[in-house]
């Protein structure tokens, strides 16, 4: 069973509907899938009335599951914990924070500050602290190793950090295309390429994502 939890539509910078995603997730046989388009203050109800709407169609005929999630992105960093709760009674099962990548212009502080709030995944956290590691064990937020471009050049830091503290990893692909959509066994790959064996590969692709769904 395999999973990928970090996929965008066209409800924000993606380029496919939700039906699409899942039609092409289900043949490349993923097991479930989530919907985390990027929201702010200014579309967060706009994207979870919408998405909510195509997961309860899609779980009633499909064999993957579809779960409505967000990615609160480039929001001030006091703010995410707000947004956060904003979320969950929208209606988000999976609340995911866009952390400090290496490649993009996010605010100092949002990787804490999303540690502080009620979040299940840091989505590719750049250069995280070993405090802030620490933060996430602590809070059962998973850590997020990632297929995307640029963002994929802390992976290694990441997975190490993870490791010492003994945090959570989970690998997605953060997809905004067709072309972003890999086959399930490219996420293994990924795990190997950050410095983790096969035994942490098997247990981030399969055992996390599975307690993670378990938990919503």
């Amino acid at each position: 069973m395999m999973f990928d939890l970090h996929i965008h539509s066209v409800f924000s910078d993606g380029e496919l509907i939700p039906s699409e995603i899942a039609r092409r997730c289900e043949f490349l046989g993923y097991k479930a899938i989530a919907i985390t388009d990027h929201a702010d203050f200014s579309n967060i109800e706009f994207i979870l009335k919408n998405v909510l709407k195509a997961c309860e169609e899609l779980n009633r005929v499909m064999d993957i599951e579809v779960i409505p999630g967000i990615e609160i992105t480039h929001v001030p960093p006091r703010k995410i914990p707000e947004l956060a709760k904003t979320a969950r009674k929208l209606g988000a099962k999976l609340v995911v924070v866009h952390g400090e990548s290496m490649v993009e212009p996010v605010a100092e502080g949002t990787n804490r500050h999303a540690l502080e709030s009620n979040i299940d995944i840091l989505a590719h956290p750049g250069l995280i602290s070993i405090e802030e590691a620490y933060m996430a064990k602590e809070n059962n937020i998973y850590l997020e190793l990632t297929v995307r471009r640029g963002h994929c050049l802390a992976n290694g830091h990441v997975a190490r950090v993870a490791k010492e503290a003994g945090a959570e990893l989970i690998v997605s692909t953060d997809a905004h295309s067709p072309s972003d959509l890999v086959k399930p066994d490219f996420l293994k790959k990924v795990c190997i390429g950050s410095g983790l064996n096969e035994r942490d590969t098997e247990i981030i692709t399969t055992v996390n994502p599975k307690r993670l769904l378990e938990e919503l």
